[in-house]
């Protein structure tokens, strides 16, 4: 039986992927599925070549820390696509690393999918040409992103975007507040610092001080922290009761949130609930960004909105008494600048597509692999 070769390097493309693995499985696609991957993955189905906890990374610097692993891994990889067995390689997100097993599955003959692409909407333009010479197809998840794709010569998709399919079972506001204990009238902040240490190291501090100024305004604001299953954060940095759930029901059942960049800012956006977003990182990372990176926002709701919906606030700027000004009438229901808000985000929740990403990726994937020739990949 012929491969589906998946490759994801970091814990969200392990979930994506896993979802695409699903769908093909439902689809009873007569393809052994084996990959780089996670838990989720492994669930789905997928024969693990190599766990995926050792490869996830960020930013600029910290790559350096993996690249002796990585090295192996893609000698690994080149090994099995020049075995003439696999019949498709299916690429998600992780752009440094993927972009090179790119390269070799194309000088194989082998066909290449890749669902989620780097992000050369942001920065790295130079990536285009690449992706164009390498990349069979793309499946893209931004709405933007198929125009300027097609644009460079490369056969790209929208497939809507992954979260509106864990959105589907979305609790009400109401089931939500029940859920976690917050009462009809009472007001809730929710804040999310990240998930990995240096994020949560970055952003707690500011993160907590701003929730602590809010309640010296109002007393009775109840105030929660998003953590992640693994992460746990010491009580003496962060009063605030730490609730270890899915975020989607936490930013339902909030008044508002504070965010750091990243897939939660979507989230919210999906939810309805008005966010402020900070991030913070080191100055090292800072300075590589600020030379490279070539668009104004750096929040997804902006981005995907292509004007500021939500306010930022960036390095040196993310002081807690002006984030707690911008947050403190989102936690108002009466206020304007509330409803304005939330209108802006269903706005965005409207332009990310339909449910069902997963399955159409995993139809792209049965009729790329059906149409590759037997020999791909054999010397």
């Amino acid at each position: 039986m012929r491969e589906i070769l998946f490759v994801a390097g970091e814990v969200s493309g392990d979930q994506h992927a896993a979802a695409v693995a699903r769908a093909l499985a439902a689809r009873a696609a007569p393809y052994h599925l084996v990959g780089v991957g996670g838990n989720a993955m492994r669930d789905a189905g997928v024969t693990l070549l190599e766990h995926n906890e050792k490869l996830a990374v960020m930013g600029f610097i910290e790559p350096l820390r993996v690249l002796p692993r990585l090295c192996r891994l893609r000698r690994d990889l080149r090994t099995r696509i020049l075995g003439g067995n696999v019949a498709l390689v299916v690429l998600v997100d992780y752009a440094g690393f993927n972009m090179k097993i790119a390269e070799l599955a194309s000088a194989a003959g082998v066909p290449v999918l890749y669902f989620i692409t780097p992000q050369v909407w942001a920065s790295r333009a130079g990536r285009l040409p690449r992706l164009a010479r390498t990349v069979t197809r793309a499946a893209v998840i931004l709405p933007f992103e198929a125009a300027l794709l097609r644009e460079h010569g490369i056969d790209a998709t929208f497939v809507g975007h992954p979260l509106l399919d864990r959105a589907r079972t979305l609790p009400s506001r109401a089931e939500a507040r029940r859920e976690i204990g917050v009462g009809e009238g009472e007001r809730l902040l929710v804040l999310f610092p990240g998930s990995r240490p240096q994020e949560i190291a970055r952003h707690l501090d500011p993160f907590v001080e701003t929730a602590r100024e809010l309640r010296r305004r109002d007393p009775a604001l109840r105030v929660m922290v998003s953590a992640a299953p693994h992460v746990h954060i010491p009580a003496e940095r962060c009063p605030f009761p730490q609730v270890h759930a899915a975020s989607f029901s936490l930013l339902r059942a909030a008044d508002a949130a504070l965010c750091k960049s990243g897939t939660t800012t979507l989230e919210a956006a999906i939810a309805g609930c008005p966010l402020v977003v900070a991030y913070r990182t080191s100055a090292v990372e800072y300075a590589i960004a600020r030379r490279i990176v070539t668009i104004p926002y750096i929040a997804l709701v902006n981005i995907v909105a292509q004007r500021q919906v939500v306010p930022e606030f960036v390095q040196d700027a993310l002081e807690p008494r002006r984030i707690a000004d911008v947050l403190e009438p989102l936690l108002d229901p009466a206020s304007p600048a509330r409803s304005a808000m939330v209108a802006d985000l269903m706005s965005v929740r409207d332009s990310l597509g339909e449910a069902g990403a997963a399955g159409r990726v995993a139809d792209l994937a049965l009729e790329m692999a059906a149409a590759a020739p037997a020999h791909a990949g054999a010397p």
